[in-house]
This record gives structure tokens, C-alpha cells and sequence, in this order.
């Protein structure tokens, strides 16, 4: 299996998977972890990909991983009809009856029929024009309403007919191919929960369907478990973090009579909740809020598409009415008002968007907004965090110096024996490069009790005599070692940009340990693609010391980094970036990156950042994969580029069109048929998706 640890202390381990795990697959790990003797707890979440154990020696925790290790994952099953049924339309989204009508029973019906037929189908577009009409309002419905009332007053039912009808089809897919788009976004973004837990009148708890949940029943939710509807607390205790929800940062208790919403998740502790909401209405009412607040935060380039529509519907009164003031011909005249910009401009630049959003969302990639889309495709800078970001955040022990009196495997031994007492990532380090070395550290090498000092080191006894481990100040300062024997050997792992730890034995330093921050195996790629991709700069903010941030800068092939910094002067260093007329995308994941993710042009963090960090970001790359960025920026950039080329087909072939009818080469009724199948074209172009494997236009 593809595990990623997230939490490891001493006695306790969680692994989480890029996927969920399926019903069976999260009893099959629970069964096989429960067997290992050494492992005292198991919890499995299959909604988070989850794997918690208790542990209580190393053995069992190298038995557990090995059984994971052997375990093949399976396809996660399909989602069944009843989890569908909130987002499936009620009506059928495509009406065809007016064509068919049109085409094959309006030959065969009387002529008076079809004149009434027409008249009584023109009342909703005449009524919605003299509507904005009346609001001062000049554009699109106007156009259309004038253009089938002056068919209308030649006496031509028959172009009329056809203008309705075309208008009809264009709203049906306007609303039908935009309704679309917003249900399958909607459809990747919801939450499928298909069964839960509840609590029997015997205290036990069984799984059942979430669809055949009764009213007096008690949903059970426990450590790592998504709360899959809105209700009470009933019994039990637990830590919830619903920053979803509220944006709050940290895990908030619930007791007794306290509120929980569907789609948080419990951390700690278990609660027995009163569902008071279906889960269809809990998730759907996120998804909608999701959805219609990317809507409202239009890009630029829709807002201006959208001026640049209503800003022309004059310009065409302007020229219909120039046309029957010099040709006193209402056809032509009605031409010219039949054919429109608008319409395609208005409606394509949305879908593209959208569009683009959705393809996002499958590619791991969850966009917060089309403007935020629009800023990731004018970036020129990218800024990143360094720990956690670039890098692992996972120390590493890469050297071990010996003085010359112990062996290095000695060395490591012993300092593994020492830190194997604490929950430090740094002792975490040591440990592990022990046991991969193949040196058993699990023995009593010293003969009184291992003591930490905080901040410091540690200190303890091997062979009657005082051992100690820790930091320079530590060894050097309190307790009056001389380190300068190793001169050399520190210098060189400090330009390295390394930590270290310094060992003494009896008075005298015996070693050097080197630990450092490894970055991630894919960054160097990633600052490539980022520098191919045509970003003038790539800059790194660190609170690291400026030898570490140097050393990893090199490294990765970063242009620039600046160290020592505070969340606010990463903050301020962004803001400097804009003012210099850089569009800057900005990379973290943790609570100190907040500040610069909210200054930044885009905001960008990770499916594994903090929570807040993800609730302020733009952007989530929700695989927790940093090759995901170029992915995203290429994106929307494709995005972007096929609403130029919208933009071109529409005016270009609209003004053709217009030529045809102020040359009377094309009747009123052709000018509508090619303006709507124009409308209909860039919009199906906008639709179509594969922003990333495609044509980009």
C-alpha cells in the first residue's frame, strides 16, 4: 500500500493513504494489524484513508508496516443510486418537443394555427425586453425582443417562428450545458457517504445504510471518522476539527448537547450523535455555498467579456436603425438585430471556467474561484515556504563523526539508546537511521536514568561515567567540553547547512551527528518545470538560518531566498514582490504561511497543511503532491487561452453574419440560425475540457 506517515510519537502511529480505502479493504488492515502481537489499538477510517495504531514495542511497530506493506489495494466500489438522488435533476435537463414540433407537425397544421401558435410563443421574449426596458436597461433581451417584434409587424410568422424557436433552444442550452457543468463540479466535490455506524439499545454498534437510517437512531463517530450529517451530541466526548466549517484552527471539544456538522472530522475521542439533517441536504447545501461563491468571484476576463456584451447591444440599435433609415427595409433591419455578440461572449468565458474547474478537480487540483484561476495563469513568480513545502519536514540523520575513540556504529548505538526515550523529530531521526543500519539500540548501555534537558540535551551514565548529547551551547557552554577537535568536521556539516549534535563521554567530545531537512524527491523537478513554464523568478522565505536556506536554494536551483523570517516579513517580502509589478503565487502550508498566502496574488497549499493554511489558500493541491502546481498553472493558462479563442470565432464570425445581412445575402431567419449555431459552437468548445491533454483552443 501507499502509506504517508502524518503522526508518529513513541507508542503511536498514523499512516494516511491518497485514497479511500473500500469497506472490505479497511476490515481486511483492521484484522491483519490486530493480529500482530506488539500492537495494542487499530483504528481504520476508510472515509480519510486513515490507519491508527497503539504500539507498545518496536517489533510490533516493524511488524505492522511490513503487513501493510502486503496488503493490494482494491478499486473503490461504485457509488450506488441512492447517494445520487441529491444531486440527479428532477426534470429532464434537454426539452426537444418545440423542434420537432417545428419541424415535423407545424407543415401539417393550418397556417391561422401556427400565426396564433407564434404570436402567443413571442409574448415571454417581447415581455422580457420591454421588462428591461423599463428598467433602463439596453441588451440582449431588448435585441431579441425587437428583432421578433419587427418580424412580427411584417407579417413574416414564418421568420418569426423560427426566431422563437432558435432563441428557445439557445436558453434550453444555455441553462442545460451550465447546469451541467455546476453538477459534475459538484459531483467531484461532494463527499460520498454511503454507511455509518449506529449505536444498538444494548450498548454494541453495527454499520448500516446511511439511506435506511430510523429517526430514534444514534449515529456512532470515533477517532479519524468523518461526521457524515448535521446533528446533536447525544453522549460520549471528542475533538472535532471543523474548520470546514468555521475556519477554526484548532480541534474544538463536543459534549453532551453540542452541535457537529456533516463533514467534520473527530480527531480524538468518540461521540454518539442525533442526526437533525439528511446528509444529502448537509453536503449539497456545502457544495452549493462552494459553488456559488467560485460564481461570484468572477475573473477579470468575465466581468470584462460581460461589459464588452452589454457595452455592443447599443452599438447594434445604433446600426439596425442607420440601416432602415438608409434602406427603409425592415428585413435588413431585422438582420442586424438577430445577430449579436453577446450571447457568446457572455455565456463561453463561464463555461470555460467552469469547465477548467471541474478537470481541476480530477487532476487534484481544487481552484476557489475563477479569478483565482485567471491570477494563476498571469503569474510570474512563485514563493515558497521552505519546511514542509520544499522540504520533508521529517529530519534526517545523514553523518555520523567519530573523534577517533568510538566507532561511528558505536556512536549511533548509543545516541539511539538515549533518544529513543523522546518524542523529538530529531531523536525520531537517529532511531530510524539505527535500525536501518542494523544495530540493535534496545539495550541497557547505561546505568542509571536517561534525563532531558529542555532545550538542551540529554544526559545519562555509560560505563560509570557521564555521557551527554545535545547542542553546542549545551555540551560546549554547561558542561565544558572542548568541541574544537573537530573544528574541520563542523565547519564542513554547517556550510552544509546541516544541524548537529555534539556526544561527550567522561569530559571529552567522542562525536558529531549531522541532521538536516531533506527536501522533497520531486522539488528540483518542480522549480524546473515552474522556471520552463516562463516564471521570471523563483524565490524561497524561511525562518531557517541563512547557511541552511543557502544550502537548500542551491540545491533545488532556487534564483533567490531569504532567511530568518518571521510570518510577517514573509508577508511584507510578498507585498514587495507586487508592488514591483510581479503577479505572485505564494506556496505554504503551515499557520506561520497565512499571512503571505492572504497577500499573495494566489494563495497555494497542500491536502496535508494546516487547516487554516488551507482555508485562506486559493488553491489546494489536494494530492499533496508539489508537481501538482506546474499541472495547475498550465491549467488554467489553457483555460485561458481557449477564451481568446472564443472570443476570436465569436466577433469574428458574427461580424461576418452581420456583413451577410446588411448585404441582404442572408435572410433574418439564416442570421439567427448561424448566430445561435455560433453561441452554441464556442460553448461546446468551452465545454469539451482536456485543458491539460488537449488543444488548449
Amino acid at each position: 500500500m501507499n502509506l504517508t506517515v502524518v503522526h508518529h510519537i513513541p507508542g503511536r502511529i498514523r499512516w494516511r493513504s491518497a485514497n479511500c480505502f473500500t469497506r472490505s479493504l479497511a476490515e481486511t488492515i483492521a484484522e491483519k494489524l490486530d493480529a500482530i502481537t506488539g500492537v495494542e489499538g487499530v483504528r481504520v477510517s476508510p472515509r480519510c484513508g486513515s490507519i491508527l495504531i497503539t504500539y507498545s514495542t518496536e517489533k510490533g511497530l516493524l511488524s505492522a508496516v511490513d503487513a501493510l506493506a502486503g496488503i493490494r489495494t482494491e478499486a473503490a466500489p461504485p457509488r450506488p443510486a441512492s447517494a445520487q438522488r441529491g444531486l440527479a435533476p428532477k426534470d429532464p435537463d434537454y426539452n426537444w418537443w418545440p423542434l420537432e414540433r417545428y419541424v415535423f407537425v407545424r407543415p401539417l397544421l393550418p397556417t391561422l394555427w401556427n400565426t396564433i401558435h407564434t404570436a402567443i410563443g413571442s409574448i415571454p421574449f417581447i415581455g422580457r425586453g420591454i421588462s428591461e426596458l423599463l428598467k433602463g436597461k439596453l441588451n440582449v433581451e431588448v435585441l431579441d425582443a425587437s428583432a421578433v417584434g419587427i418580424s412580427l409587424l411584417m407579417r413574416d410568422f414564418g421568420t418569426a417562428g423560427l426566431v422563437i424557436l432558435l432563441l428557445g433552444l439557445g436558453d434550453m442550452l444555455e441553462k442545460a450545458t451550465k447546469k451541467k457543468s455546476r453538477d459534475s463540479l459538484a459531483e467531484q466535490l461532494t463527499v460520498r457517504v454511503n454507511t455509518v455506524w449506529v449505536r444498538e439499545p444494548d450498548g454494541s454498534v453495527r454499520q448500516k445504510s446511511i439511506q435506511l437510517l430510523n429517526d430514534d437512531e444514534f449515529i456512532v463517530a470515533r477517532s479519524g471518522a468523518a461526521i457524515p450529517v448535521d446533528g446533536t451530541v447525544v453522549s460520549g466526548e471528542a475533538f472535532v476539527n471543523q474548520s470546514t466549517m468555521t475556519g477554526e484552527p484548532l480541534p474544538v471539544r463536543k459534549a453532551k448537547g453540542m452541535p457537529v456538522f456533516a463533514g467534520t472530522v473527530v480527531e480524538e475521542g468518540e461521540v454518539d450523535i442525533r442526526p437533525t439533517g439528511s446528509v444529502e441536504n448537509s453536503r449539497l447545501n456545502q457544495i452549493a455555498r462552494f459553488i456559488d461563491e467560485s460564481e461570484r468571484q468572477k475573473s477579470g476576463i468575465e466581468s470584462r467579456m460581460d461589459h464588452l456584451a452589454d457595452a455592443i447591444v447599443p452599438f447594434n440599435f445604433l446600426l439596425a436603425g442607420l440601416v432602415f433609415l438608409f434602406t427603409r427595409n425592415l428585413t435588413r433591419t431585422a438582420s442586424v438585430l438577430l445577430v449579436d455578440y453577446s450571447c457568446a461572449l457572455r455565456l463561453s468565458t463561464p463555461l470555460c471556467v467552469l469547465s477548467a474547474m471541474k478537470e481541476g478537480t480530477r487532476e487534484n487540483i481544487l481552484v476557489k474561484g475563477g479569478r483565482h484561476l485567471e491570477s494563476l495563469a498571469e503569474a510570474d513568480v512563485v514563493v515558497f515556504d521552505k519546511t514542509g513545502t520544499l522540504t520533508q519536514a521529517t529530519p534526517r540523520l545523514t553523518d555520523v563523526v567519530s573523534a577517533g575513540e568510538w566507532s561511528e556504529d558505536e556512536l549511533l548505538k548509543v545516541a539511539a539508546c538515549l533518544e529513543e526515550h523522546f518524542p523529538h523529530p530529531v531523536s525520531h531521526s537517529i532511531v530510524k537511521a539505527a535500525r536501518e543500519a542494523g544495530l540493535d539500540h534496545l539495550i541497557e548501555a547505561h546505568d542509571s536514568e536517561v534525563k532531558y534537558v529542555v532545550a538542551h540535551g540529554i544526559r545519562s551514565r555509560v560505563e560509570g561515567r557521564d555521557i551527554i548529547l545535545g547542542s553546542r551551547h549545551f555540551v560546549e557552554e554547561d558542561e565544558n567540553v572542548d568541541v574544537s577537535v573537530m573544528t574541520d568536521d563542523i565547519i564542513r556539516l554547517s556550510d552544509q547547512g546541516k544541524s548537529i549534535l555534539y556526544m561527550a563521554h567522561a569530559g571529552k567530545l567522542i562525536g558529531i551527528f549531522g541532521v538536516e531537512d531533506p527536501p522533497k524527491e520531486n522539488a528540483v523537478d518542480v522549480i524546473r518545470e515552474l522556471k520552463g513554464l516562463g516564471i521570471k523568478k523563483v524565490v524561497m522565505l524561511t525562518g531557517d538560518d541563512p547557511r541552511t536556506a543557502a544550502n537548500i536554494a542551491a540545491r533545488l536551483g532556487i534564483d533567490e531566498f531569504r532567511a530568518q523570517m518571521l510570518p510577517e516579513s514573509k508577508a511584507e517580502a510578498v507585498k514587495a514582490l507586487r508592488a514591483a509589478g510581479y503577479k505572485v503565487i505564494m506556496v505554504g502550508d503551515g499557520i506561520n504561511d497565512t499571512p503571505a498566502l492572504t497577500s499573495s496574488d494566489v494563495g497555494v497549499s497542500l491536502r496535508d497543511g494546516t487547516d487554516i493554511a488551507q482555508e485562506v489558500a486559493d488553491v489546494v493541491l489536494t494530492a499533496n503532491n508539489l508537481a501538482d502546481l506546474p499541472k495547475a498553472i498550465r491549467l488554467a493558462r489553457s483555460a485561458m487561452a481557449r477564451v481568446q479563442t472564443n472570443f476570436k470565432a465569436s466577433v469574428g464570425l458574427n461580424t461576418l453574419f452581420l456583413a451577410g445581412g446588411l448585404t441582404n445575402v442572408l435572410t433574418p431567419a439564416a442570421g439567427a440560425l448561424l448566430h445561435n449555431g455560433t453561441t452554441i459552437g464556442v460553448c461546446v468548445n468551452s465545454m469539451r475540457g482536456n485543458y491539460l491533454t488537449g488543444n488548449a483552443s
